[in-house]
């Protein structure tokens, strides 16, 4: 079986880190992924498709020191679905990509560098550990 998602797109807002209550890093953000087409009348449309962005441990600690909004990353990861109560108390299912690496792809002049990161064994990490809050869509 096979579960990859592999991204490049720009941040629609700054990653945001928070610590687990067992004290581990988790940062997200979304990205947004553009493509262009020719419409069967001849005409260039643009499509840009949104994805929430979730790196656990140092992956996390990373994207949240060296991203910023605007900034062109390449993510591969996974897709997880997760369920959610949003605020009206309707439940809904939410998509993330769990990150397990994300390379820079901003010009150097704009960030001082292009670098690569992974994220070591967060595939591996225990499925059962607390995700962020519920009511976050």
């Amino acid at each position: 079986m096979l579960n990859k998602i592999m991204l490049i797109g720009n941040l629609g807002r700054d990653p945001e880190l928070n610590v687990t209550q067992e004290g581990t890093p988790v940062t997200k953000f979304s990205l947004a992924v553009s493509r262009s087409y020719k419409s069967r009348s001849g005409e260039t449309k643009d499509e840009t498709e949104w994805f929430n962005i979730v790196a656990w441990d140092k992956l996390a600690e990373t994207c949240e020191r060296y991203l910023h909004k605007g900034s062109k990353v390449y993510i591969e990861g996974r897709l997880q679905t997760r369920k959610y109560t949003d605020r009206n108390g309707v439940e809904r299912t939410g998509i993330d990509v769990i990150a397990s690496n994300m390379e820079m792809l901003t010009p150097k002049s704009a960030t001082g560098g292009s670098e690569s990161y992974s994220a070591g064994s967060a595939d591996d990490r225990d499925p059962f550990l607390p995700d962020y809050p519920d009511d976050i869509p």
